[in-house]
């Protein structure tokens, strides 16, 4: 008799493990991919680049930010630029001397 309760709570316990490994995997799987282009930042001394490529089947526009490290020296920002289903686009701009840093944004 304790050998069939033990069967059956070690029989509960895996079912129980399986329920929520189920459970985990179809959240991962239905989480929303994003609608952004995946786009990387590169800076080399006073110039900023973002190559950016759009894997979803909608158009994404990007513009790319670059912040001088001086005062004297403007913010720049390009035009913002439509990339649309497997494009690729590059972007670049400068200052005049050094960059602070350097981002990509999505509308």
């Amino acid at each position: 008799m304790r050998t069939t309760r033990r069967v059956a709570a070690a029989l509960l316990v895996v079912a129980m493990v399986g329920l929520v490994i189920a459970a985990s995997s179809s959240a991962a799987q239905e989480r929303p991919r994003r609608r952004e282009a995946a786009c990387r930042t590169s800076v080399r001394g006073s110039h900023a680049t973002a190559d950016c490529f759009n894997p979803n089947p909608r158009t994404d526009r990007v513009q790319l930010h670059v912040e001088c490290a001086h005062w004297w020296d403007p913010d720049m920002d390009t035009h913002p630029v439509e990339v649309g289903p497997a494009q690729y686009v590059r972007l670049a701009d400068r200052c005049w001397k050094e960059i602070r840093k350097a981002w990509v944004s999505h509308r």
